[in-house]
This record gives C-alpha cells, structure tokens and sequence, in this order.
C-alpha cells in the first residue's frame, strides 16, 4: 500500500474553523486511497504562550529545567493532533492522535533542541494500513529513557520528512500559507512566479539564505533519505487546482534553469578584525572561538593589512549574533594580538540560487552587472557551486532583489 504524509502548520490550525477546513483537505486527500498520516504543529500562537509560562517561573532558577520546558511546550501540538483527529470522525474517518513518543520518535541531545536517533515506525505504519488516519503531533519525541523532548525551531517540518522517511511514504505534503515556492519574495517582486519544481540542492541553499518556506534540516533531511516534498497551499478548498512545487532529486527536473530564484537575508553585520598578526594560529583562533560558541559565519575575507607581518579579517553574521561574536573576539584581544575591531549594521544578503550555475561561466558577470547597473555597492561575496551571495547596503535590498530577478529573466512566463 501507498502511504503519504501530509504536514500542517500552526497558522492552517489556528482555530477552530480552520481545523475543520484542514480535516476537509485530509479527507480529499485520503479519498485518493493509500494509507495517511498527518503531522500538524501547535494552533497559532500557542507555543509562545506555553514558553512564555515556562519563563514565567524559571527566570531566576538557578537549576536545570530543560526537560521540564519540553514538557509543557509540547503540549501545544498534542493539542491540535487531538482536535484534527475529533474533526476527522466528525466526517465519518477513522483517525487517531499520536504523541511524537506513541509514535515511535526517538531523540537524543539536548532538550528544546534535540535531533532525531531513530525512529520506530512500526504501529504508524499498521496503523496507516490498516485505515486509520494517524494525526502526528509534530515537534516532538522522546529520548531513550522516555523522557519528552523538543525539536527547536521548525520541528514540525523535521517531524513530517523524518515520518516520511520512517513510512517509505511516496511524497511528503507541506501545507502552508503560500502556494509553493516562487523566484522570489512576490511581496517585493510581483512577477515573482511560482516554481513547479527544485532541486533539494536548491531549495537548502535558498532556505538557507532567507527564504521561509521550508526549514534547512527538514530539506536535508528530505535530500538524505530522497523523500519527495510538496509545498502547497493549505488556504485552497478540497477539490481546487492546487499543485504547489515539488522539491525533489535535481534528475527528476527535466529542463535545468541556470538560475532558479533570488533569496534575500535582512539584518545581517560585518565584522573586521584589523591588524592581525599573519600567523595561522592567531587566524585559527578567531573563529575557533566563534565556532565554539555556535555562531553560523557566512561571507570571511582575508586581505593584507597596511601593517607590516599582519592582516585584515572581515566576517558576516546576523545581527543577532553581533554582540556575542564582538565580546568573544575583542574579549582575546590581548591573546590574538590585533589592533582592533570594526562592525557594519546596516547589511543585507543578496543571492542567486541555481543547479544550472555548474555549467554556465556568465552568472557572476550577469548578477554583478545588474548591481552596478542600479549602483548597489557590494562589501563580501561568498560563492558556492549553485550560488553566489554579495553583501550589499540594506536600503538596496529591494531593488537588488527585482534587477537580479529580471536579469536571469525570471520574470518571463
């Protein structure tokens, strides 16, 4: 038998009313035959609540209450598995909720941000086959000595690729907000189109870079066990035209794009430590201590310094980040030795994302071009094989966006 899972997030959730539309959407879909499972995230705003509860209390605790915090932030998806199951025998189906630990998820790392060791899929999957509609509560397992756990921030996503994988589901269904996913933000670019399909490549890097449509460790997730995803709309009724893009293997897109879309990341910083002795160990040593501390680094450029025997180091990271990268490198300055530290708020990225980049030479040349055509300055550049990024001034992140996008003629029908 066929087995598919479909994910809802919490906003397709969020009350009542939009529960019984999604309970509408799984029984179209089930009617198609196949065995079925549905992992939905917490109604809207439920979780912040929940955290804001745990952090009423634990503010000035001075013990662990990790695990305790997933308890009660887990509830939230329990919550609506309950409601989505009670609204699909309200139609006649048979269906039950599973918590994340019912249904064989097991976790190990640390709590509220753990990572997924195994799953047992087993009674899903007999489940599943045998009729009934298994309502996942997503975000959530248990670690090996049953203890509750958490999956961090887009953990529902992880839940639903992960089910799929444990199932051997032909596809795994992500409804959304959006339709799938376009060239580009349509909120800056209203001929931004929407893609039919992309490559898990191309997907990870723009997720990466700004796009919010799917989380980076469900689409590596997707991409390590080669399960098909579709993101679609979950606004659209049972029955309407509603096909979303599927992000799959790069050999099932037939017609290879040079570029696929143009992703966008506010809020970044740049960094510059001047000065530095030009010594590997002392190089080694500045983002030693970064990587310690878990701060991503994107854009590093390394120059000659004016100093004699030295040399500049410039790095990007969110702006989020800014304060505790400045307090551990200007915390060591006597150890490294450098004269001092330079910072820039006022940063966007800008990329282009596409598998097509392998074998075409002009995309450089093509997106620079179009920056210094509408004179957008550019302060880093970070390459990889299907992508090229410019940190750029963030009052140009609009125009950026739009001369990138009709330069690679992505606003063609």
């Amino acid at each position: 038998m066929t087995r598919r899972v479909l994910k809802f997030g919490g906003t397709s959730v969020g009350d009542l009313d939009r529960i019984a539309h999604v309970a509408g959407l799984v029984e179209a879909d089930a009617a198609e035959g196949g065995g079925r499972a549905v992992v939905v995230s917490a109604m809207a705003g439920e979780t912040d609540r929940l955290i804001g509860l745990t952090r009423a209390i634990a503010a000035d605790s001075r013990v662990d209450v990790a695990d305790e915090y997933d308890a009660v932030v887990a509830v939230g998806e329990q919550v609506a598995a309950g409601l989505l199951a009670m609204a699909l025998r309200a139609r006649g189906l048979r269906a039950r909720s599973w918590t994340g630990a019912q249904a064989g998820l097991i976790t190990d790392g640390p709590h509220a941000a753990a990572r997924i060791a195994a799953w047992d899929a087993g009674a899903v999957g007999a489940a599943v086959d045998g009729g009934e509609i298994a309502v996942v509560a997503g975000f959530q397992g248990a670690t090996r000595d049953g203890r509750i756990s958490t999956l961090g921030r887009g953990g529902s996503d992880v839940t639903a690729v992960a089910l799929a994988a444990a199932l051997g589901a032909e596809r795994c269904d992500v409804y959304t907000d959006v339709d799938g996913v376009y060239t580009t933000d349509p909120r800056i670019e209203a001929r931004a189109r929407r893609l039919d399909r992309i490559s898990y490549e191309e997907m990870l890097e723009m997720a990466s870079l700004g796009a919010k449509v799917m989380q980076t460790r469900s689409i590596e997730l997707a991409m390590a066990h080669k399960v098909p995803v579709r993101v679609l709309s979950s606004l659209a009724g049972p029955g309407d035209d509603n096909p979303g893009t599927l992000i799959c293997e790069e050999d099932a897109i037939m017609e290879k794009r040079i570029v696929s879309g143009v992703a966008y990341a506010r809020d970044e910083a740049l960094v510059s430590v001047l000065g530095l002795p030009n010594d590997p160990d002392r190089l080694a040593g500045v983002f030693a201590r970064l990587g310690d501390a878990g701060i991503n680094l994107d854009m590093i450029v390394h120059g000659r310094a004016r100093t004699p025997h030295a040399v500049n180091v410039a790095f990007s990271v969110g702006r989020a980040d800014l304060d505790r990268a400045l307090a551990l490198i200007d915390g060591a300055k006597a150890e490294l030795g450098f004269e001092l530290t330079e910072t820039r708020t006022d940063l966007s990225k800008v990329s282009v994302v596409g598998v097509g980049m392998r074998s075409h030479a002009s995309v450089a040349k093509v997106m620079f071009g179009a920056l210094a055509e509408k004179g957008v300055g550019v302060d880093a550049v970070t390459t990889s094989e299907i992508k090229i990024s410019a940190l750029i001034p963030d009052d140009h992140t609009e125009l950026a966006v739009r001369a990138l996008h009709a330069a690679y003629g992505l606003d063609a029908a």
